[in-house]
């Protein structure tokens, strides 16, 4: 199992949208994740910066590759794109953070 995480940014006065939307995630999109080996995910939010930090276990990182081009994935990513940064293809911007430190 391999842990990841990354960052994100909201769009100020989004934070309570972002809530509403994940806490009606898609059963279809839930559904993607976990067969695509996601588990133990995990989204944070930094009040101060309305930075996202992300944190997941993927049983095979190169599992992630075909997720963007799957279209409940790209429907999410629309519906999402009008509250936090996000690329030309509605994407989230995303920056992958680098582990300095784990206690199992």
């Amino acid at each position: 199992m391999t842990r990841l995480a990354f960052k994100m940014h909201l769009h100020p006065g989004q934070p309570e949208e972002y809530r509403r939307r994940h806490d009606a995630l898609w059963p279809e999109l839930a559904d993607l994740l976990r067969s695509t080996g996601i588990s133990n995910y995990s989204i944070f939010f930094d009040e101060e910066t309305n930075t996202l930090f992300g944190v997941m276990e993927v049983e095979n990182p190169a599992s992630l590759d075909d997720l963007p081009k799957h279209p409940v994935m790209q429907r999410w990513w629309a519906h999402m794109s009008d509250i936090m940064a996000a690329n030309p293809d509605n994407s989230p911007i995303s920056t992958p953070l680098k582990e300095v430190f784990f206690l199992p």
